[in-house]
């Protein structure tokens, strides 16, 4: 605590994009759009699994936690950036930016590991289907998810710890439009070697991990697919496999571009590129790729507006 008390920054700049400040309405809009679609896509699948009880199996539970995850992930970081982009109000102040940091990480790290759940989830589905109903049941999904939350959480406060206890003294401009760790570590006055090496640790064992499962998974899912006898089977299989397969490799391609790096202080500015894809793009996709393209989901969203429409005729009479 004697090297918090060091701290003499109040608040934080963050310095968002400023090449592009002159087209800051255009990108308000292009981001706001973004994001209300997200939120609308992810909260669409969030109601519907619920309210149809034919959606309510292992898979569709998972994909609800995952849209939930999904969209307070987006909360943390784009209302900031669309009032960077449209007021230029770039201030955030040291408590606000660790908490926005820890969110951000904290959810994020939520979403990888669910990833991989998500995965075992269709492994077991396609490769062991005679065993997917005793293996995955509702106690099941509620202990895998409470391990991605409890794991998370755990790692994600070791960290903040750590950083929580570095001095800030010095520049207080971050060349980010989020309070992301590597950023902020580097404006720190206080050696910092140990932190950058556990930020590269626990990237490693979040995003290594859940992806070397997600491979695997992914790996006996396509030889399953091959052995099917079916050629147009194999087509769809593969179309669906094919979705899913891009968007993770938007997620985890920009997380391990970002923070697989044992220096943190390398390729700062580039990593705001790199955050824009994982924190508007794949949300922006995952809605479409892993549900929406879903023909239960179809049917249920025409079930749900159906009811709406004779309730809705039942009150007009």
């Amino acid at each position: 605590m004697e090297v918090r008390n060091e701290t003499t920054i109040q608040e934080f700049i963050l310095e968002g994009f400023p090449a592009l400040q002159y087209l800051g309405n255009i990108f308000f809009l292009v981001h706001l759009l973004a994001y209300l679609a997200s939120i609308t896509g992810n909260v669409v699948i969030i109601i519907i699994t619920w309210v149809d009880h034919r959606l309510q199996t292992p898979m569709y539970i998972l994909l609800s936690i995952f849209s939930f995850s999904e969209c307070c992930f987006i909360t943390t970081v784009i209302p900031k950036l669309l009032s960077i982009f449209l007021s230029g109000r770039q201030t955030i102040s040291f408590t606000a930016c660790l908490i926005q940091a820890f969110s951000f990480l904290f959810f994020g790290s939520i979403i990888f590991f669910l990833t991989a759940v998500m995965s075992l989830d269709r492994y077991l589905a396609i490769c062991k289907p005679l065993h997917y109903p005793t293996i995955m049941n509702p106690k099941t999904c509620f202990l895998l998810v409470t391990a991605c939350c409890a794991l998370a959480f755990t790692l994600i406060t070791g960290l903040e710890v750590k950083v929580f206890q570095l001095s800030f003294c010095g520049p207080h401009v971050i060349p980010h439009f989020l309070c992301d760790l590597g950023p902020l570590i580097h404006l720190s006055c206080s050696d910092t070697s140990s932190t950058e090496m556990l930020t590269f640790v626990l990237a490693l064992v979040i995003l290594l991990t859940s992806l070397i499962i997600t491979i695997i998974a992914y790996s006996n899912i396509v030889v399953t697919i091959m052995r099917l006898p079916s050629a147009r089977g194999k087509q769809k299989a593969f179309s669906t496999c094919s979705s899913h397969l891009i968007v993770l490799s938007l997620m985890y391609g920009s997380c391990v571009f970002i923070y697989v790096k044992p220096k943190q202080r390398n390729r700062l500015d580039s990593n705001r590129e790199a955050a824009l894809v994982n924190t508007v793009v794949t949300p922006l996709l995952n809605p479409v790729i892993y549900t929406l393209r879903n023909k239960q989901v179809h049917q249920a969203l025409r079930d749900a507006l159906s009811r709406m429409r004779l309730q809705k005729q039942s009150f007009g009479r």
